[in-house]
Order: C-alpha cells, then sequence, then structure tokens
C-alpha cells in the first residue's frame, strides 16, 4: 500500500512537470516601462549652452570636483520616470544606469620612465558632480570608460573592434585595463557596436546586452532632456523643462552662469551659481514642490540604510556564532545588541522607501526582498526572546545579512523607486498576501539556518567523535540553545539532548512557515479574485508557490512516522524546501513568463 508521504511526493512530481496553461495578462498587470529619457536632446532648449571641447585632463578634473559643492541642488524636485523626485536621486540613477556603478570613476596611471606602470589611483565623482559634468561638459568622456558592459563577450568584442581598427594602431590602447572597468567609451559605442552585433547576431544574450547597451548610450546622449525641474501651479499638471523657462529669468541665468564657470574651471563661480539655481527654482510654485518630501527622500539616499542593516547583521550573526564557540554571555549579549541595531537601519529603510513611495513597499524584487528579510529578522528576533534561546537570532541576523546583500549588490530588478503594476493597487488584500508570504520564505530561510546547525552538530559528532561533544559538536550548539556562562559549564549537554532540542527549534519555526506560507496563498487566491476575476489559473508562481508548501507538508507527516531518525530527515527536508523557495522566488520571477512578472 502507498503510503501517504508517497502520495504527497506523486502529488508534488505531478504540480512540477503541470505547464502553466497559457496566460492572458489581465489589463494593468504589465510593469510599466521604464523611461530613463524623458525627452531628447533635440526637443529640448540646453540650458547650459552647447558643448565645447574639453580642456581639462583627469587630474585638473579631479581637483575641480574636489572644490565643487552642489549640495544646495540636491533637494531640487523634479518629474521623471512617472513620478517626482529630487534632483540627487536622478543624479544616483543616472550614474547607475550608465556606468553600472554607484559612482563613476577615473583612473590616474602614474608612469615609470621605461613606461611601465607606477601606481593606478582610482578617483570617484559624487553622482551629482558626474550627472552635471555630462551635461555641460559631455565631450570630455566621449574616449573615457563611461558606459558600463556587464555582459563580457559584448565588451570584448567591442574592445576586438577597436584594436583591430587601422586608425588605432599607434594609441596606446591597455586592453586588459579597459576590461577590469567594467566600461566602454561613448565612442567605442558609437563606432563599433554594429561590427560587434553582426558577428553575434544569432546569440539572443549578446542581443540584449546590446539593446541595453543601446539604451545606456542615449541616456549619455539625452540626459539634459531629463531636467524637468520646474513645478506646476497643480500637483496634476505637467512639469516644464529648465530650457522652457523665457531668457533672463532668475533660474534661466543662474543656469548660464554654473556653466559657464563649469566650462572655466571655477569651482567659486559654480558655487555661487549652483546656490543661485536652487533658490530661483525653490520659488517656483513651492507648495507642489514640498508635497513630495524633498527633505525625506534626501534622507532615504544619505542613510543607506539598507547597507548599515547588512554589515550590522553580520557583525551579530559573527559575534553570536564566536559566543557559541566560546560560551561567552558577554559575546552573546554584544550579538543581540548588534542584531537590534541591524533591525533599526533596516525597519528605517524600509519605512523611508514606504513614504517615498507612497505605498506599503513590497511590490517588486528589490522591494520584496528588503521586506522578507525584514519580516524574517523581527520574526526570528522574536523566537529569541521568547525561547531564551540566541540560536533565533543567529538565524535571524543570517538571514538579514544574506538577503540584504543579495539585494543591494547583485542588481536585482526595482532598485530604484519608480511606478508599478496598476493591478497591484487594485485591493488592499495585497499588502497582507505578498506580506504573509514574504514572512513564510523568510521563516523557510530561518528554518533553512537552524537545520545546518542540526546537521552540523550531527555529522561533527558522527565525523569527529568525542572531541566533538568538547569542542566543536554539542557545546557549539548548547550555546545556541541559550546555555551559556551556566553553572553546568564543565558538563555540556549530551549529543542526543542537544539535537533534540536542535530539532525541536527546527521544527517550531518550519511549522509557522507551514501556516504561514498556506494562508499566504489562501490570501492571494482571493486577492486574485479581486483583481483577476479568477481564484487560480496555475500561473507559474502560484504553482510553485504551491509545491513549496507541499514539501513543508511533506515535513509534517513525517513527523507522524515511526522514521528512526526524523531529526536528521526534517533537516535535509528543511534544506531541500529552501531550495525549491529559492526557485519560487528567484527562478520563478526571472525566468518563467506569467501573471506574476511584476514581482
Amino acid at each position: 500500500m502507498i503510503s501517504r508521504t508517497a502520495l504527497s511526493a506523486i502529488f508534488t512530481l505531478a504540480l512540477m512537470i503541470v505547464p502553466a496553461m497559457a496566460q492572458q495578462a489581465p489589463d494593468g498587470n504589465a510593469h510599466p516601462e521604464t523611461q530613463s529619457v524623458t525627452m531628447t536632446a533635440d526637443q529640448v532648449v540646453n540650458p547650459f549652452g552647447q558643448p565645447v571641447a574639453s580642456t581639462m585632463t583627469i587630474e585638473q578634473k579631479a581637483a575641480f570636483a574636489e572644490a565643487v559643492d552642489l549640495s544646495p541642488l540636491e533637494e531640487t524636485t523634479l518629474f521623471h520616470n512617472g513620478r517626482v523626485k529630487i534632483l540627487s536621486t536622478l543624479a544616483r540613477e543616472t550614474i547607475s544606469r550608465l556606468t553600472g556603478k554607484t559612482k563613476h570613476f577615473d583612473l590616474i596611471v602614474e608612469k615609470n620612465p621605461d613606461g611601465s606602470t607606477k601606481s593606478v589611483e582610482k578617483i570617484k565623482y559624487d553622482p551629482m558632480f558626474s550627472l552635471f559634468d555630462i551635461m555641460i561638459d559631455p565631450l570630455y568622456y566621449f574616449d573615457k570608460p563611461l558606459i558600463g558592459i556587464n555582459y563580457l563577450p559584448l565588451r570584448s568584442a567591442i574592445l576586438n573592434e577597436y584594436e583591430m581598427d587601422p586608425a588605432n594602431a599607434n594609441a596606446s590602447f591597455n586592453r586588459e585595463g579597459w576590461l577590469k572597468t567594467g566600461m566602454v567609451s561613448p565612442l567605442m559605442v558609437n563606432r563599433y557596436t554594429n561590427a560587434a552585433l553582426a558577428k553575434y547576431e544569432n546569440s539572443e544574450p549578446f542581443q540584449a546586452a546590446v539593446r541595453k547597451l543601446d539604451g545606456a548610450a542615449r541616456l549619455f546622449t539625452n540626459s539634459i532632456g531629463n531636467l524637468e525641474v520646474v513645478a506646476p501651479a497643480a500637483q496634476n499638471d505637467p512639469w516644464a523643462h529648465l530650457g522652457a523657462l523665457p531668457d533672463g529669468t532668475p533660474a534661466r541665468v543662474a543656469a548660464s552662469q554654473l556653466a559657464q564657470s563649469w566650462r572655466d574651471g571655477d569651482a567659486a563661480g559654480v558655487n555661487s551659481a549652483a546656490q543661485a539655481l536652487a533658490d530661483a527654482l525653490a520659488q517656483i510654485n513651492p507648495q507642489t514642490q514640498q508635497a513630495a518630501s524633498p527633505g525625506l527622500e534626501a534622507l532615504y539616499n544619505k542613510a543607506n540604510a539598507f547597507e548599515w542593516g547588512l554589515w550590522f547583521y553580520l557583525f551579530s550573526l559573527v559575534a553570536l556564532i564566536l559566543a557559541f564557540g566560546t560560551g561567552r554571555k558577554t559575546l552573546a549579549t554584544i550579538g543581540v545588541v548588534l542584531l537590534f541595531i541591524a533591525l533599526a537601519f533596516h525597519g528605517f529603510g524600509f519605512t523611508l522607501r514606504s513614504l517615498i513611495a507612497e505605498r506599503f513597499a513590497i511590490q517588486n524584487q528589490f522591494e520584496s526582498m528588503t521586506g522578507l528579510s525584514f519580516f524574517a529578522a523581527i520574526v526570528g528576533t522574536g523566537l529569541m526572546l521568547w525561547k531564551k534561546q540566541w540560536l533565533f537570532g543567529a538565524a535571524a541576523a543570517g538571514t538579514g545579512f544574506l538577503i540584504l546583500i543579495t539585494a543591494t549588490t547583485t542588481g536585482i530588478p526595482g532598485e530604484h523607486i519608480e511606478r508599478e503594476a496598476a493591478i497591484l493597487n487594485t485591493s488592499v488584500l495585497l499588502k497582507y498576501h505578498v506580506t504573509t508570504v514574504l514572512t513564510s520564505y523568510g521563516l523557510i530561510t530561518l528554518g533553512f539556518i537552524v537545520s545546518l546547525f542540526y546537521l552540523g552538530t550531527y555529522y561533527g559528532a558522527k565525523f569527529f567523535g568525542s572531541q566533538a561533544t568538547t569542542a566543536g559538536g554539542p557545546s557549539l550548539a548548547s550555546g545556541a540553545l541559550g546555555h551559556l556562562d551556566s553553572d553546568d559549564t564543565d558538563k555540556p549537554m549530551g549529543l542526543q539532548r542537544t539535537l533534540k532540542d536542535l530539532d525541536t527549534a527546527t521544527m517550531t519555526v518550519l511549522q509557522l512557515a507551514f501556516w504561514t506560507l498556506g494562508v499566504g496563498i489562501l490570501l492571494g487566491a482571493w486577492w486574485a479574485d479581486h483583481s483577476w476575476g479568477r481564484w487560480w489559473a496555475f500561473d507559474p508562481k502560484e504553482t510553485w508557490a504551491l509545491v513549496t508548501w507541499i514539501v513543508y507538508l511533506i515535513v509534517i507527516h513525517v513527523r507522524m512516522t515511526g522514521l528512526k531518525n526524523r531529526g536528521l530527515t526534517t533537516a535535509w527536508l528543511s534544506v531541500s524546501g529552501f531550495i525549491v523557495m529559492l526557485w519560487t522566488y528567484f527562478g520563478v520571477n526571472l525566468l518563467l513568463p506569467g501573471l506574476h512578472a511584476y514581482a
């Protein structure tokens, strides 16, 4: 007779191989297209005048950037890509899309008398400086690394075409140096992209990289078109471009003075004109500008709360692991304090983003990751305080660190605050559905980390024998379970008791994950009925969320069987469930088409 475990496994396999039915996406389901350029350069009057040949060397540019102060313009409001934002945000987004990095940089190379490289100094520029420099002095960048290409075959192909061009035969060219920058020059893009594409025209990844490169090149050429900084009289009226103001108005005069001082290398003149331009723009319909909360967005940009949070999570994790290994309660206390600091930064960033976006910030991949890690860390910290077992704190810190560092360093879609799919605003049920599901994914990650403690203890004792009982095995896990600086430190917990307590901790988290994910799926069906007019459509995201839930249904079922080592089986199923969850969360979102493409 087939057991219920086998039936569950067969049902899971059947769901995994059932193809998603062809879906007709409802109106409003598509994610709004990102518009990096509002208007092209030929559609606007350039308030900075026509570019002239650049006369600055790299060293002079670096010194000039050091002396320039554009801070008065940072909170200047403008309209771009569907929302009102501030100029410093536009600068960060522009440089990120151009270079693929948070800041643009130049390399100052010092040579030895024999021509070999003596030293290389990297000069990083503030995004505000880079944005204005690209608009006022674009010819400086024409032959310098500026446009980032993450796809190495395309970058190599363009550099190959440059090297093979007879016109560059006598040029000094360091191919390895260019490859390491991750960028090419606008000149290379203009002259050699088509030739490179012709050799790889049948490669879809190559074509996709070229399309992205083309977008970056257009942004370089037309970045001036994004200066819609003239606020309207009414909030729903369109914003106007700086160049649309009449000649002789204070803002146009200040912009002209700014450009002239910039080309003259007069930093003091630039600083004075920047202040004048900021003051002139602030006086144009200030009531509309203040409605956008520019100070709040400036704080979000400067705080870098998610980055600070991930490092405090890491420090907390290290401190708690050291506490487990050494048995010192002082280290555990430090780890817990650092965990609360990390939570404070994380929550601060999440709250600010929600206020700026004017919605609960869980509506794209980046936001869902920052939300997932925040909800999971809160639950893990709550379990730590309730159970008085530092293991849960370590799991919370590990979850927060791993997810935040992935979100902030891997180019996950949605990092910039933008418009979201209209379908996401059809029902308040969305935030309950998504928050519940994200919390369950966080709990699955917590359970995975706790299971690693179980597996480490089990196999450590198995392979290292009695040494694991007094050194790296149960003593470590015992500390993780809260037994630090106790009166019986000379009598560590036995292996079986330690494994039993670790198994209990694992099941505490996995049962929470099971019920939370189940409720989240039901809420999702309810929301789908409100928004799409159907409860279930075998969309890939729906199907794989159910598959993930069934894995944990199997975990619950295993606990009711007579298996000899249920704890070990549970730990490995937890690891398997975590892998399935990663596919559901990342693979389905990024690789499979479906109704949840916006997520």
